[in-house]
């Protein structure tokens, strides 16, 4: 396999099909842009069941007596209300108030507890708040992560096991140790795409059998291998931010849309600036429609009339609109208003553009909880 030079292969590509061309750097892994087009894993996932490897994001255990102060000292999401077997999501930042990452906090246990996320700068702030009493270890090179997306995973997740795996059973945002074929498997209801999904954790050694088991039990329901093009249509589709993207060190959570994951408790890393600055914030995220193609958009200049006030984060076709080209924007405060008329400079001309409300794609979330 033509993996690019100085980037490491993921536990599910030995699974890829031979001859994949266009690669991406997923936090020093190659990942592929697509694994046979972006419009019919869209469709997969949209309309049947997709399967995709989310191995290469970090994952911090924290075990012992103290794992809940040590997480709750680091994360803006309060810790000690977090219920055995559930999942919080949250943000870690700067001494400053900024971004740095966006996280999911599982309680495995009372003592046990998985931070996973995008940036090493987050396990350096956990050290930071860490006792004696708990321990850190970051487990991604040991295990293997394959994520199930669309209206049709909780039937192949069914078919792999004989646990209850109904919304009762197992509800949004909620995690389960199952056996699926035959295999230990840590399993969170949970994903990047707007719709009905499950996360699948297991040892390395064993992420091809499990792999093997996923596409033989998803045949019947139209299972298909998605990949980063047909994510991102999805997640901009659904609203959902990335760091370095949408947010980078420069922007408070206030201003990416993750102000509502700041929990009101009385310490946590980075409180009190964060605090601090929220009146000043000017920032906003938004989608925006623009006329034309999407290609060449990504890092563009937003306008209105004369005056730069942002730019394009992310401009993809969307199938739920008929094809037209949206985009997530960080836009000032003062234009982020639906129907605001706003131009995009581009390297061949002005384009016209128009806020639109957020997320264009199921607004209400009823896919994600059914």
């Amino acid at each position: 396999m033509n993996i690019p030079d100085g980037l490491r292969q993921t536990p599910f590509a030995p699974r890829y099909p031979q001859g994949l061309e266009e690669w991406i750097d997923v936090y020093g892994f190659a990942v592929p842009l697509w694994v046979t087009d972006p419009e019919s894993e869209y469709d997969a996932v949209r309309n049947r069941v997709g399967a995709i490897e989310y191995s290469m994001l970090y994952k911090w255990f924290i075990h012992g007596a103290g794992a809940r102060n040590l997480v709750d000292a680091a994360v803006s999401r309060d810790i000690h209300k977090l219920a055995v077997g559930r999942i919080a999501y949250g943000v870690v930042v700067s001494a400053e108030g900024t971004m740095l990452d966006d996280v999911t906090i599982t309680a495995i246990a009372d003592d046990l507890l998985v931070v996973a996320g995008g940036n090493p700068a987050t396990e350096k702030i956990l050290r930071s708040s860490s006792t004696a009493d708990a321990s850190i270890t970051e487990r991604r090179d040991s295990l293997a992560v394959l994520s199930l997306q669309g209206p049709n995973s909780r039937d192949v997740l069914a078919a792999l096991t004989s646990s209850d795996v109904s919304n009762q059973a197992l509800p949004y945002y909620c995690v389960s140790q199952l056996e699926l074929a035959g295999i230990k498997a840590t399993v969170s209801r949970l994903g990047f795409t707007a719709e009905l999904g499950y996360e699948i954790m297991v040892d390395q050694q064993d992420a091809l059998a499990l792999y093997d088991a996923v596409f033989k039990a998803g045949e019947p329901f139209g299972i298909q291998a998605f990949s980063a093009a047909a994510l991102m249509m999805c997640r901009v589709e659904a609203g959902m931010v990335m760091g370095e993207i949408e947010y980078d060190h420069t922007v408070s959570p206030y201003e990416c849309r993750l102000g509502w994951t700041i929990d009101d408790k009385p310490h946590f890393h980075g409180r009190d600036a964060l605090r601090a600055r929220k009146a000043s914030d000017n920032g906003r995220i938004v989608t925006i429609r623009i006329e034309g193609e999407p290609d060449g958009l990504d890092g563009a200049v937003i306008h209105a009339g004369d005056a730069p006030l942002g730019i394009v984060t992310m401009a993809v076709p969307s199938p739920v609109l008929g094809g037209q080209t949206i985009a997530l924007a960080r836009v000032h405060r003062d234009y982020s208003d639906v129907d605001n008329e706003l131009v995009v400079a581009t390297p061949n001309g002005l384009r016209a553009a128009t806020v639109i409300a957020t997320p264009v794609f199921d607004p209400q979330r009823i896919r994600v909880r059914s």
